[in-house]
């Protein structure tokens, strides 16, 4: 087992912002302390900041001068990141990289393949998700070890956050850009764990006067990207307070980028009907400068409105330069009522018939509501669970379904700083246990939402090392690999498919299981592909089961992986060897798979990290 190091450090990896927070062990009371960041805010001028914009700027080779780029540990930056990035792209967008995190999660794309920004000229160079990653990454690498030379991070225990929803590719796409900067020491952790962990911190030992055995912890995370949910169990073990995170949510792509979106809109709808057509970079522009003026107004209750400058390319466009404002009135009929109507907890999302042919983009949540996307996860995971799970006994003889019933609430992200927004979303979710006749959720409070996932995720590296409560919790998801049927070819009729559980739900790191107790076929030395699955609500399953059939909304289909098992010691291309499956858990958290060979024990693994060019996956050892 490795020694301890003096520093956890902890990552917040965000959509829209990075922190780094930090705990020295060598102080004689350590606390979590967040870590100031040098970066560029504009060109020639450094700020220390508490977090770093996850935004990429390219600029054009005569934009900025050699001298006006430089950092504090270097005089020739690879890539303008943070504040000026997004300062630079507001006034030009096509030049400007961001929500990388939400690509490099999504498997309909190569996340290793240049493409970014997707809406960028040729002219203007690209980046992969993969590649912008590794830039924040390495931009909070050099910052840390610009300020503690003596101790720097490549040596330190490093944690970094994803979302809890993230499946095994996007976790081992994180953790394989993380030691590609020189994280040797990596953890991953969820964000919501991670803000619970923050308020565990802060309480100082005191939460145990606020939790009790049987409550239930809803955490609702809404950040610049996605929505993240997640149930947290209070449970006794051995006579002293455990936590235990018993459900997660699917991942949606629904946050404060769709608000700011949504406002550009309600923007360019209002100087139409004034005759002022905007261009779709106008619009992006525009969208920069709605957040701004969206946190203005959300946080002073004194502006009636903000002035939104609309970008140009010369007044040849319109003649003059083109303003419009964004009001008080006009930021609540849009975020209050729009992304957090009141509604009962029976209304799910609507998912509208998609267009046959659409852009190559974002897979965002149809439903812009994020308390239906709530109301959803809370009835599904009722769904999902024993009756004897601490969660009460659902309301049957009324009308409103059955819902887990939270009985404490933590918010966090920064979308929820506005108190109108995180009220509206308290008192809705309260509206739902009214109606059931339950009693209002306990409000755990005290977090600072834009630094609280960093801040848990430094606390927690000393969790790891014993001091501290630790939140139970493994695999946030189960996972399951097709086998297709051997049945005779039938015309128009595809092989049906089964799925073998491989990975249960709550499988911790450094666990593992042997699925010995079936024999499969598998095919080496030619092009193959690995269908695999994940639920977040079949919990029960457990490692060997094979589901012959599953309802539409049991079972999620993952990314297929396309590999070419090599052929080696005297096995033959095409050869069907029978094998075996085993699976663990990987000390940073991320799925390993493997077939052994029943005959001598051969074994090939199966990666994650899904390779989208092609190239192999499965490897010999």
């Amino acid at each position: 087992m490795e020694e301890n190091t003096r520093f956890s450090i902890g990552i917040d990896l965000g959509t829209t912002h990075c922190v780094l927070s930090f705990v020295d062990n060598e102080k004689e009371q350590p606390s979590v302390e967040v870590m100031p960041i040098p970066q560029m805010t504009a060109p020639g001028t450094i700020q220390s900041l508490s977090q770093l914009g996850s935004f990429v700027y390219q600029p054009h080779e005569h934009e900025m001068s050699p001298s006006a780029r430089t950092l504090p540990w270097t005089q020739e930056p690879v890539a303008l990141v943070g504040a000026i990035a997004r300062n630079l792209g507001g006034k030009t967008p096509i030049r400007l990289i961001s929500s990388a995190k939400s690509w490099l999660c999504h498997g309909g794309v190569n996340r290793r393949e240049a493409f970014l920004p997707a809406s960028g000229p040729d002219e203007v160079e690209k980046l992969s998700p993969m590649q912008a990653t590794e830039l924040y990454l390495a931009h909070l690498r050099d910052a840390w070890n610009y300020q503690h030379p003596q101790d720097k991070i490549e040596n330190q225990d490093v944690t970094v956050t994803i979302p809890a929803s993230f499946d095994p590719a996007a976790r081992e796409l994180t953790a394989e850009a993380a030691k590609n900067v020189g994280f040797n020491r990596l953890t991953l952790l969820e964000e919501p764990q991670s803000a619970l962990y923050s308020w565990i911190d802060k309480s100082h030992d005191k939460w145990r006067d606020t939790l009790e055995v049987g409550d239930t912890v809803l955490v609702i995370d809404i950040g610049g990207g996605t929505t993240d949910l997640s149930l947290v169990e209070v449970s006794e073990d051995d006579g002293n307070l455990a936590l235990k995170r018993i459900a997660v949510g699917e991942h949606i792509l629904l946050g404060g980028d769709n608000m700011d979106l949504a406002l550009a809109y309600r923007l360019k709808m209002k100087l139409a009907q004034e005759g002022k057509e905007l261009q779709n970079w106008q619009v992006q522009a525009m969208t920069h400068a709605c957040r701004d003026a969206k946190e203005a107004l959300l946080s002073d209750n004194d502006a009636e409105s903000v002035a939104i400058v609309v970008p140009s390319r010369g007044s040849k466009l319109f003649g003059s330069t083109l303003k419009t404002e964004l009001t008080r009135e006009e930021v609540l009929q849009t975020l209050v009522d729009g992304f957090f109507p009141v509604i009962p907890v029976s209304e799910q999302p609507v998912q509208r018939n998609r267009g046959a042919l659409t852009q190559i983009g974002l897979p965002y949540a149809q439903d812009p509501a994020i308390t239906k996307h709530i109301a959803a996860f809370l009835t599904k995971q009722s769904q999902s669970q024993d009756s004897d799970m601490p969660f009460g006994v659902p309301g049957m003889e009324t009308a409103t379904p059955a819902f887990i019933k939270p009985t404490a609430l933590l918010l966090n992200g920064g979308v929820l700083k506005s108190e109108l927004l995180s009220t509206r979303l308290i008192e809705t979710v309260n509206s739902w246990l009214t109606e059931s006749s339950s009693p209002e959720v306990k409000l755990l409070q005290g977090n600072d939402l834009d630094l609280a996932v960093a801040e848990g995720a430094a606390y927690y590296g000393n969790v790891k090392n014993g001091e501290g409560v630790r939140i139970r919790g493994g695999l946030a998801s189960i996972y399951y690999v097709g086998v297709e049927s051997s049945l005779p070819a039938i015309p128009g009729f595809a092989p049906p498919v089964e799925a073998i559980c491989v990975a249960p739900f709550g499988m911790e790191e450094s666990a593992s299981v042997n699925i010995d107790s079936r024999e499969f076929g598998l095919v080496i030395g030619q092009p193959v592909h690995f269908q695999f699955f994940g639920s977040t609500v079949r919990k029960e399953d457990t490692a060997g089961l094979l589901l012959e059939q599953w309802a539409d909304d049991e079972l999620v289909e993952l990314p297929e992986i396309q590999v070419t098992l090599t052929a080696e010691d005297g096995r033959r291309v095409g050869d069907v060897v029978p094998v075996t499956l085993a699976s663990r858990v990987t000390e940073i958290g991320t799925l390993y798979l493997e077939a052994v060979a029943t005959d001598n024990g051969q074994t090939w693994h199966v990666e994650f990290d899904v390779r989208e060019n092609g190239s192999e996956n499965g490897n010999l050892h």
